[in-house]
């Protein structure tokens, strides 16, 4: 295979950059040239995958920070109102500078593709500007419209047979002509300044050539018929890195009862009180072994059956867990399917309720629909999936899935398959 050189491209946001780590990584192990645009926080993580960083715009650069201090005007929003400005404002409003990112980056050096990550709209795109064809990463659950699936953002359970269309039909008419609306007069009026037509209604980031999907087919919604662009790879998770166990390890291994891993992810820590604080005191009581993942928040005095560290080694923890409760960031919920770990879901903001949804579906979990479950309903979401054994049955059907997908390796297949019919 030729070398090729390859533009990457990502929202400054840790979901989004680490599902592209393990293809970046496995396609300069070829000795391909790989150059990656984003934020500058993720410098390090892109050199170590074996790529070149190149630094966004500063003006799009979330340096780190949490979406709630960049935005701090969302935080007065709630549901609809809030997804509507993230749209806006998160993902819309930074494609003239991510056009303007990769154009001066192309110039600089032509690239056989260019590689983003769904939310990272600029390079789809530039496509359509005359740029090179590029590839799409879904880092969120299949964002693809059709009659037999529930349109996408609200997390609405599947629903088989001509009335589960019929409803799929009436909510995706009354999501883009009415709720979204705004979102994509919005957006129309950003394609009206590049000289382009007004897109499609509908919620949609697949590259019409391909699509590498984070995950199993057997996660998602079932489809009748999926596009032959659309590539699930399994999980996009790179090489965990080196992490000392915890000083309290031992105590977890000896304790004997369930362990059951509780965490809000790298980006939705900062109110531990959500979901983390509630869990701990929900299972003071029981009998099994709780550890949470704290980020760098303090969480105070502990029952004597809660383990607590900023990063746990997840390599190591997971084998051991019996269940894990999760705010449904889509890579920690890849991980511990991976693992065949049942799951309790409990997360309404960005793209949470949907990988709820998909793990209600598949058997494997428990959906709380809700991002701030009482201590009442988390005790028993918990008892249930311990007592059933068919989530965690479920969840070990789907480990088998992941077992078969060397997600690097394929995506890095399936780039090289494409750079070849381009050529």
């Amino acid at each position: 295979m030729p070398t090729l050189d390859l533009l990457v491209a990502t929202m400054p946001v840790p979901g989004h950059v680490a599902p592209l780590l393990p293809i970046a990584r496995a396609l300069t192990e070829r000795g391909h040239r790989v150059r990656w645009c984003t934020g500058r926080v993720f410098a390090g993580q892109v050199t170590a995958a074996g790529a070149e960083f190149v630094a966004m715009d500063p003006s799009i650069d979330h340096c780190g920070r949490n979406v709630n201090e960049l935005f701090p005007e969302r935080n007065r929003l709630k549901g609809v109102a809030k997804l509507r400005y993230d749209m806006r404002a998160v993902f819309l409003d930074p494609i003239p500078a991510q056009i303007a990112d990769l154009r001066r980056l192309l110039a600089d050096r032509p690239s056989d593709l260019v590689l983003h990550d769904t939310a990272y709209v600029g390079a789809a795109l530039l496509e359509q500007l005359g740029g090179p064809w590029a590839v799409s990463v879904g880092v969120t659950p299949l964002m693809l419209p059709a009659p037999e699936i529930p349109p996408f953002g609200p997390g609405l359970r599947y629903r088989p047979g001509p009335l589960g269309k019929l409803r799929n039909a009436v909510l995706g008419r009354l999501l883009n002509d009415v709720v979204f609306k705004p979102v994509f007069e919005h957006r129309d009026k950003l394609l009206e300044d590049f000289g382009m037509p007004a897109g499609e209604r509908g919620l949609s980031s697949v590259s019409p050539h391909l699509h590498l999907q984070n995950g199993v087919a057997q996660l998602e919604h079932p489809r009748e018929q999926l596009p032959p662009q659309v590539k699930f790879v399994g999980a996009l998770v790179d090489r965990a890195p080196a992490t000392e166990l915890p000083p309290w390890w031992e105590e977890v291994l000896r304790a004997g009862s369930p362990v059951v891993h509780v965490t809000q992810g790298t980006v939705a820590d900062m109110a531990l009180n959500q979901l983390v604080l509630p869990a701990i005191r929900a299972l003071a009581d029981q009998d099994v072994t709780v550890v949470a993942s704290t980020g760098a928040h303090d969480v105070g005095p502990l029952p004597p059956n809660a383990f607590a560290a900023p990063f746990l080694p997840y390599a190591d923890l997971l084998p051991l867990t019996s269940v894990m409760i999760t705010n449904g960031g889509f890579g920690g919920v890849q991980l511990a399917l991976a693992q065949g770990v049942p799951l309790v879901v409990a997360g309404m903001t960005e793209d949470k309720p949907e990988v709820a949804a998909r793990v209600e579906r598949s058997g494997a979990g428990l959906n709380l629909r809700t991002s701030t479950p009482s201590v009442k309903a988390l005790r028993s979401a918990v008892r249930t999936v311990l007592d059933n054994s068919s989530y965690r049955t479920h969840a070990v059907r789907l480990a088998a899935e992941y077992r078969k997908h060397d997600a690097g390796t394929l995506s890095a297949d399936h780039v090289e398959h494409l750079a070849h019919v381009n050529a």
